[in-house]
């Protein structure tokens, strides 16, 4: 199981983007891979060509408008365990013996 975080945005269209990021959350949103939305980039958990086919499509839709494109991949695979969007959290907050702010 794959857990992949990734950043991508238009260069050279102005200093605010949402626009273009609220299109990609459209796609992972209903493409049914569960994810994780931060401040600076969403983290997908899946299969790897499930992952990898949602950043493509993110990628695919931002090229249609946009001339170039940033975007940054971060990837961690661990055979044999799911859930972790969640259980990498409860995890330290199980060490802390406290809850943190997500």
């Amino acid at each position: 199981m794959v857990l992949l975080e990734f950043s991508m945005s238009p260069l050279g269209k102005s200093e605010s983007v949402g626009k273009y990021v609220a299109r990609s959350l459209d796609i992972i949103d209903k493409s049914g891979v569960p994810y994780r939305l931060n401040p600076m980039g969403t983290v997908l958990e899946g299969e790897w060509d499930d992952v990898f086919g949602v950043v493509k499509q993110c990628y695919e839709r931002m090229r249609k408008d946009c001339k170039r494109i940033s975007c940054t991949v971060k990837v961690d695979y661990r055979k044999g365990h799911k859930g972790r969007l969640q259980s990498k959290v409860a995890t330290i907050e199980k060490t802390l013996k406290r809850s943190i702010k997500q």
